[in-house]
C-alpha cells in the first residue's frame, strides 16, 4: 500500500515512555540548557497515556533520582512509603520460615516504595517543563534507515483505522515518519523494535541469550487495620513455595499508602514443566496461609503483568549503532540479584543523554561517537551493580544443591563464583516433553477458589488491568504456523501458550464431532508482557505493537 506519510524532524527522538527514556530526556534537556543548546526533542509512548503501560514492584533505590532531580521531595515525587525494614521468608506448602540473613543486594531500608505508573507520569511532567514534546498513543512500528540500511534515521508510527484484513477503513490515519539525528530506544522488556534491529545489525553478536521472568502484580485494598499496622518491616520477599527450588522466582508484598499493598509473583521462564502456569503460581502464592493472612479481607483493585530481563551483564547488547542508542530493559539493563531495574534504567538513559550531547556538539552521530555512551556506562556505578550479578541467573537456573553452592560462591567473590562467564540456556529451549500420552489436559488452577474479590481469575484480571484494544484491527500477535500449534506443539508440549499467557489470549478449541483442534486467539486480552514470544518452544509467535493507545490502562501499578 503506497501511502503518503507526514514527516516530522527532531534532533532527538525517544521511543518509549518508561523511566529510562524519561530520565534520559530530562537529563538531555538539563545539559542542553547548561550549554545553551537549542534542541527539538520528542518522546512517543504506545500506551494511551504516560504510565498506562508501566508496571513494576516497585522498590526504588533513589540514587539516580537524587542525581537527576535533587529536589524531588519538594516537587512532590509520588512516593507511597519509605521502606522501614526488610522481611525475607522461605515458604513450604503450609509453613513459613523467617530468614534472618538477607543478601546485601536486597537491603532496601530507607528506599522508596512507589507506583511506576504514577512515577513515570510525574517524570513526564518534569520533561515537559523542560521542553520535551511528549506524544502518548503513538506506537513505534518500524525503524527507518538511511540508504546504507544501517544508520537509524527515526521510526514510523503505526497506522490507525485499519480493518482486520489490513485494509484502510473510513477513519484511516497513516502512521507518521518521525525523523531524528539520534533515536533512543527505551521500549521496555523484549522490545519489538530492538528485536528487528538485532536481526539487521546483529547487536547481540557474542552475547549470551536474554532470559526473562514473568511477573503478575496486583494492588489490593486492605481494611484500615491490617498486617502492616504493627509490622516491623513493610518490604516482604519470599522464595520456595509454590515454585520449589528448581525454578527461579518468588513473591513480594510492599506496603502502599491508604491501606493498599502491592503484591506480586515472578516466575523464571527457564522452567521445564510445560504445564506450569505463572498465573496459577501467583494464586497459589496468595493462598499460602502466611500470605493469605497478610492480605485477608482485601479487594483487588488493579492487576497487570510484564516480563523482566534477568540475564544480566553478559546479555547486554551493543549499546549504540549509527543514529541510535539503547537504554533500560530493552537492553537487559537490570539488577537481577537486587530485584530492581528502575534506578539502573534511569541511569542508563542519563548516561546516553551525556553521549548524545557530545554527538550533537560534534555534529557526528555515528556509532563511533555514540559509543561514548558505552564508555560512560562501563565507568558508572550502574555497571558495577550489574557486573556483580553477571552469573546470577545462570546459577538460579541450576537444580538441587549445586545451585546454592554456585550462589554462595558468587556472594563471597562479588559475582565471579566457581567459574566466570557461566553459560545460560534460552528460555524457549528449556521445556521438557509433556507426559500426557497425546491427550489434552485442561488444568483448572489446581482447584483454587476464585471469589472475584481477593482471588480473581485471568479474565477478571484482564478487566482489572483496564486493557482495551479495538476489536476490528489486524491481529498484533502473529502465529506463523497454526498447524504447528495444534499438531506438533500440542503433542510435544500441550500448547504451553494456553498456560503461560496471563491474559488468556491463547485457547485450544476441540470440535466434539471431529476431534479437530483449533487455535483461537483473543488479542484484545493482551497485556503486552510478551511472554508468548519469549517462551514459545518453536519460535512460532511474534509480538508486534497494536494500534497506538491500545493496551493496559494502569494507574497505580
Amino acid at each position: 500500500m503506497n501511502t503518503e506519510r507526514e514527516k516530522i524532524e527532531f534532533d532527538v527522538l525517544f521511543i518509549g515512555g518508561g523511566p529510562a527514556n524519561l530520565a534520559g530526556a530530562i537529563r538531555l534537556m538539563q545539559i542542553a540548557k547548561e550549554k545553551n543548546i537549542n534542541l527539538e526533542v520528542a518522546l512517543i509512548e504506545k500506551g494511551s497515556d504516560i504510565g498506562s503501560n508501566a508496571l513494576s514492584g516497585a522498590v526504588l533505590n533513589p540514587i539516580a533520582l537524587k542525581e537527576l532531580v535533587p529536589d524531588f521531595l519538594k516537587r512532590n515525587c509520588p512516593i507511597e512509603k519509605t521502606v522501614r525494614d526488610d522481611e525475607f521468608y522461605f515458604l513450604t506448602k503450609n509453613k513459613h520460615y523467617h530468614l534472618p540473613l538477607i543478601p546485601r543486594y536486597m537491603h532496601n531500608k530507607n528506599f522508596f516504595i512507589i507506583s511506576l505508573s504514577k512515577f513515570t507520569k510525574w517524570l513526564a511532567g518534569i520533561a515537559e517543563e523542560l521542553g520535551v514534546n511528549i506524544f502518548p498513543g503513538f506506537a513505534g512500528k518500524e525503524i527507518l534507515y538511511a540508504l546504507d540500511q544501517k544508520t537509524i534515521t527515526g521510526v514510523r508510527t503505526g497506522d490507525k483505522g485499519l480493518g482486520k484484513d489490513g485494509a484502510p477503513k473510513g477513519n484511516f490515519e497513516p502512521g507518521i515518519d518521525l525523523l531524528a539525528k539520534v533515536s533512543v530506544l527505551g521500549e521496555g522488556s523484549k522490545g519489538s523494535l530492538i528485536r528487528d534491529i538485532a536481526e539487521k545489525l546483529d547487536i547481540f553478536s557474542g552475547k549470551m541469550p536474554q532470559v526473562f521472568e514473568t511477573g503478575i502484580k496486583e494492588v489490593i485494598q486492605l481494611p484500615e487495620k491490617n498486617y502492616f499496622t504493627t509490622s516491623k518491616g513493610n518490604d516482604i520477599h519470599t522464595c520456595g513455595y509454590p515454585l520449589g527450588l528448581n525454578t527461579p522466582g518468588g513473591g513480594f508484598i510492599y506496603e502502599m499508602k491508604d491501606n493498599k499493598v502491592s503484591i506480586g509473583f515472578l516466575t523464571g521462564l527457564s522452567y521445564r514443566d510445560p504445564m506450569l502456569d505463572p498465573y496459577e503460581e501467583f494464586i497459589k502464592f496468595k493462598q499460602h496461609p502466611f500470605i493469605a493472612n497478610i492480605i485477608k479481607n482485601g479487594k483487588v483493585i488493579e492487576q497487570g503483568a510484564r516480563t523482566v530481563p534477568t540475564g544480566g551483564y553478559f546479555t547486554i547488547p551493543m549499546l549504540s549503532v549509527d543514529g541510535g542508542v539503547f537504554v533500560g530493559s530493552c537492553a537487559s539493563i537490570h539488577n537481577t540479584p537486587g530485584l530492581k531495574g528502575i534506578h539502573v534504567s534511569m541511569k542508563s538513559g542519563m548516561l546516553a543523554a551525556e553521549a548524545i550531547i557530545e554527538a550533537i556538539e560534534k555534529n557526528n552521530f555515528t556509532q563511533k561517537t555514540l559509543s561514548h555512551y558505552h564508555e560512560l556506562f562501563e565507568k558508572s556505578w550502574v555497571n558495577e551493580e550489574i557486573f556483580e550479578g553477571r552469573n546470577f541467573s545462570q546459577a538460579l537456573s541450576k537444580s538441587g544443591l549445586f545451585k546454592f553452592i554456585l550462589l554462595g560462591a558468587q556472594y563471597f567473590t562479588k559475582g565471579r563464583g566457581i567459574y566466570d562467564n557461566m553459560p545460560i540456556e534460552e528460555d524457549c529451549k528449556t521445556l521438557r516433553i509433556a507426559e500426557n500420552n497425546g491427550k489434552y489436559i485442561k488444568k483448572d488452577s489446581d482447584k483454587k477458589v476464585f471469589d472475584g474479590v481477593l482471588y480473581v481469575d485471568k479474565l477478571t484480571g484482564v478487566y482489572l488491568s483496564k486493557t482495551m484494544h479495538r476489536e476490528d484491527q489486524p491481529c498484533h500477535i502473529i502465529v506463523h504456523d497454526k498447524n504447528l500449534c495444534v499438531n506438533q506443539c500440542f503433542t510435544d508440549y500441550q500448547c504451553p501458550c494456553t498456560k503461560f499467557c496471563p491474559g488468556n489470549v491463547y485457547e485450544i478449541e476441540i470440535d466434539e464431532k471431529t476431534s479437530q483442534r483449533r487455535l483461537k486467539l483473543n488479542p484484545a486480552n493482551c497485556l503486552h508482557c510478551k511472554t508468548c514470544e519469549i517462551k514459545d518452544p518453536f519460535r512460532n509467535i511474534t509480538w508486534t505493537c497494536p494500534e497506538g493507545g491500545d493496551g493496559p490502562g494502569y494507574t497505580i501499578l
